[in-house]
């Protein structure tokens, strides 16, 4: 395994050209905005990293890298607490800070003209996209003297990669893929952005909370940590027809007093988590959870618009026993799993928040549960539609930060409709299991 991963950095050869910063075209001042319950928990997570793929681009390149870049410096005076830092006020409590004299947001060009787009198209790991992402293995907390938003474009033979990576202490999904489609609509002409950023994240929450980041102490001093056993990666891609039968499967005896079917999301919820708990082996008595990072936007009293930039996303957890899930039919854990989102309410969330601002905890990306399946990204999210003037990504993909086994991020399928490419993070033992589960993967 090692001599292939030694391959692939060898056969990956990146060379920096150049590094530059980018900031808001016009002049906006000083711009502060407190971070809020729903954004602190993220400060202990890894920057996250999003990786889209061109096949254009390449003829001009440096006329193209300098289009990206003009078209930064527009969209960033509406979205300027990307080209900001992490900073705190005189009680502790964290904010987001922009002002003229800051830097901007980081920009690399790059190029690996050996590579070719169809040598990153394959279904396996993402060890050898970490040349072609800008902070690897950097924290959201590092934002305090980082930038808060990294950019590198790269020069393939026949295109090139735009790998982003954003502080997630600061921004979930919906905002992302919202600035990434604003963006794009100003490198293609557009004079202003379609949808203005909902920038006030107080009226989503206003309570101070400050936060104590001191290490907690070793208990253990001379005890070293174990070392996690490999991960692996993997995207298992579900055409339109594949959904509609897990669908169908998963509908097809709906449960007593049940007043909705169960939606798509809850259907390949419940085949991935029945198909990674039979990889997993787990005993009968084993616990797993199935994690779901909800958007709250129109959850919350009073509702936030789809714009809110920020994060507004809570967790949502739903536990069985292993032997329970699998002695059961798939209706069993996809009704747990739409109870636990159905339950989810203002009511809910509030609570969620007044526990968590008695006792703040700082989470590591990896605190989702006991053997657990989370879900992050959307196949809502329209990501093949992020066109900058040179064409539509072949793939997208997100890069090796915030990975740990069970994780999965869910994204539109390439050939639209209803089709979802699912990325799946699990021990290489589990993963070698599921890669031959014939009903998973909906072979004869």
């Amino acid at each position: 395994m090692a001599t292939q991963i030694t391959n692939e950095e060898k056969h990956l050869k990146v060379e920096i050209l150049n590094k530059t910063h980018v900031k808001p075209q016009k002049s906006l001042g000083k711009k502060e905005c407190q971070l809020v319950t729903f954004d602190l928990p993220y400060i202990a997570f890894y920057y996250n990293q999003k990786l889209l793929i061109y096949k254009g681009g390449v003829d001009k390149f440096e006329d193209t890298v300098e289009k990206l870049k003009d078209g930064l410096r527009v969209v960033l005076e509406d979205f300027h607490q990307l080209a900001g830092k992490l900073d705190k006020d005189e009680d502790g409590v964290f904010k987001v800070v922009y002002d003229d004299d800051m830097e901007g947001v980081e920009v690399v060009s790059a190029t690996a003209e050996t590579i070719e787009t169809a040598d990153l198209m394959d279904e396996d790991g993402t060890n050898k996209l970490k040349e072609l992402m800008p902070y690897n293995g950097v924290l959201n907390i590092e934002g305090l003297h980082r930038p808060l938003l990294s950019i590198q474009i790269t020069k393939l033979k026949d295109g090139l990669v735009l790998g982003c990576t954003f502080n997630h202490a600061i921004l979930d999904g919906t905002s992302t893929w919202h600035f990434m489609s604003s963006w794009a609509e100003i490198c293609n002409g557009a004079k202003s952005i379609s949808v203005q950023p909902f920038l006030d994240r107080t009226q989503a929450r206003n309570t101070r909370v400050k936060l104590d980041l001191t290490p907690p102490a070793q208990q253990n001093g001379d005890a070293k940590p174990a070392a996690a056993p490999p991960l692996r990666e993997k995207i298992f891609r579900f055409s339109e027809s594949a959904i509609d039968k897990i669908k169908a499967k998963v509908n097809a005896n709906p449960p007593e007093g049940s007043t909705k079917p169960f939606s798509t999301f809850q259907s390949l919820s419940t085949h991935i988590w029945h198909a990674v708990t039979r990889a997993r082996q787990l005993k009968p008595e084993d616990y797993t959870v199935y994690t779901v990072f909800a958007d709250c936007r129109k959850r919350v009293d009073p509702p936030m618009p789809d714009s809110y930039f920020g994060n507004l996303i809570q967790a949502i957890f739903t536990v069985t026993a292993a032997g329970l899930l699998q002695a059961n039919p798939p209706e069993f854990a996809a009704s747990m799993i739409q109870k636990a989102i159905d339950a989810h309410d203002a009511k809910a969330i509030e609570g969620r928040n007044k526990e968590w601002e008695s006792n703040p905890v700082i989470f590591q990306y990896k605190d989702a549960g006991v053997n657990c399946v989370a879900v992050g990204s959307s196949p809502r999210f329209k990501v093949y539609d992020v066109d900058f003037g040179f064409g539509k990504p072949e793939s997208v993909r997100s890069g090796a930060n915030n990975r740990f086994d069970g994780m999965v991020y869910l994204y539109q399928g390439k050939d639209g409709g209803t089709s979802i490419d699912a990325e799946i993070s699990l021990e290489a033992t589990a993963m070698e299991n599921l890669e031959k589960d014939k009903e998973f993967l909906f072979q004869e």
